[in-house]
């Protein structure tokens, strides 16, 4: 049963953000966002999605570092919803997590916002409410600093899986097992508890829960990709944001030289490479080399476990355009965390023994699609897990499922600090993925009060109960 701390606290988050009635409108020097349906073309038919746009039709937020986020938010979706800021560190109850932060702006109601802005980088926002960031309720959030200088160029990349069958509809198939690519085809193992095979029998991982009809890049397909014009010889800044809702990617930047030089919105060391991987809900910044003289260059991410692909087109000059198949020639490999292991933080946490310790279980049962956290499926009722203002949290995560999870934390940046049993000073992330039977540590700083999610970002893991809460006491 919920304690009176829980009732109290639930108030506060409610009375922190207060929805308005619709007339209500942006205030000077507010940003207006809106919460809008909308229609793009997939596979040559029309499909109904969201959108988060300003009045403008620009998508969601560009800014800069020590600016105030001051935003207003009109939901003209016809049902509540309310906005995740993926990424950011604002006060908890403005983090728009319904039940948690506060209450779901209801239909043709609005919300304000208003916190500084510590910190810049690649984020995006998204909704929290139910299915709806599946139908698209997402968009770029980014915060510019020091990496974007003069005369290099912008490049926003958005990848999104899209299905033509409801969310709802989905996440029924998902609980009757019928939705799962390996097991229609009859080639995934027999899983017992917890989604592990049986003692003796090996498994390969499961890489996809869902059999998406098409995967997007900027919200349009291969056959129609976008064509974005680069100034031959120049150098362009690619913010690559992973908006799927249960997909991973290969990213690959074919001819051209990428240098890696932030994970979720925060610096690393750089790495040179043509190849990235990209889990839900992660960012990458790659800075791109064009060579000179007139060309074209795919920007191509292929979904992990299978040949599907998507991207968008750099030309430089005004070469010919080739048409791009959606379909790759071979079928992609699982995602490895071999570049997990190489990220090294340019501002890492300073050297300090946690104070607290949290042995995170990432536990489920793939046959009745449960996903849960140390075995307990998500509920209101779940103590959160507790932790101090000004403590070394260590939240050591192990994945006893057969698929691999990005798991995210809100309100604070972690340090990746420890992968299979190697203890090192990776990157400072909001979201790492975790492999089947593997053991990744992250530790952070609990520098934000509040009652804040920590979850799986693969939206139906998520909403199977993979999901719990972290609250300052």
């Amino acid at each position: 049963m919920p304690t009176r701390r829980t009732v109290l606290t639930a108030a506060l988050a409610a009375a922190a953000i207060r929805p308005r009635l619709s007339e209500a409108q942006a205030e000077p020097g507010q940003t207006e966002l809106r919460l809008e349906r909308t229609t793009i073309e997939v596979n040559g038919k029309t499909a109904s999605v969201y959108a988060i746009r300003q009045p403008n039709g620009i998508s969601g937020i560009i800014t800069k570092v020590g600016d105030r986020f001051r935003v207003h938010v009109e939901n003209g979706i016809g049902r509540p919803s309310l906005v995740h800021w993926h990424g950011l560190a604002p006060p908890w109850q403005q983090d728009g997590v319904p039940g948690i932060s506060g209450p779901p702006i209801p239909a043709g109601g609005s919300a304000d916002y208003d916190f500084p802005l510590a910190f810049g980088g690649t984020f995006w926002m998204h909704s929290h409410q139910g299915f709806q960031e599946q139908l698209l309720l997402s968009a770029p959030l980014i915060i510019r600093d020091q990496r974007d200088r003069p005369g290099l160029q912008e490049i926003v990349l958005v990848l999104e899986d899209f299905s033509f069958t409801p969310p709802a509809g989905i996440f029924a198939n998902l609980k009757r097992g019928s939705s799962m690519p390996r097991m229609r085809s009859g080639t995934a193992a027999v899983a017992g508890m917890n989604g592990m095979a049986p003692a003796g029998q090996a498994r390969a991982p499961d890489l996809n829960d869902v059999a998406y009809d098409a995967f997007l890049a900027n919200r349009r397909t291969l056959a129609d990709p976008e064509l974005v014009k680069v100034e031959p010889g120049g150098k362009a800044l690619l913010r690559l944001i992973n908006a799927s809702s249960m997909s991973s990617y290969h990213f690959d930047l074919g001819r051209l030289a990428g240098r890696l030089i932030a994970v979720d919105g925060t610096l690393v060391r750089p790495i040179v490479g043509r190849q990235f991987p990209i889990a839900v809900a992660q960012r990458l910044d790659i800075v791109l080399t064009i060579p000179r003289g007139a060309a074209s260059y795919p920007l191509l991410a292929t979904v992990e476990g299978e040949r599907s692909r998507t991207g968008i087109v750099l030309a430089a000059g005004n070469p010919p355009i080739a048409r791009i198949a959606a379909q790759a020639a071979s079928t992609a490999p699982a995602i490895t965390m071999e570049l997990e292991s190489r990220l090294r933080a340019l501002d890492p946490l300073a050297p300090r023994r946690p104070d607290r310790v949290h042995s995170i279980d990432l536990t489920g049962e793939m046959s009745k699609y449960i996903w849960s956290i140390n075995g307990v499926v998500w509920n209101p009722q779940v103590p959160p897990l507790p932790i101090a203002k000004g403590e070394r949290v260590a939240l050591v995560m192990t994945n006893s499922t057969g698929m691999a999870h990005p798991m995210h934390l809100h309100g604070h940046r972690f340090q990746v600090v420890e992968i299979g049993g190697v203890r090192f000073p990776g990157a400072v992330r909001d979201t790492v993925r975790v492999p089947p039977a593997q053991r990744v540590v992250v530790e952070f700083d609990a520098n934000n009060p509040g009652w804040w999610a920590f979850h799986c970002h693969m939206l139906y893991h998520m909403a199977a109960g993979m999901f719990t809460t972290l609250r300052y006491v």
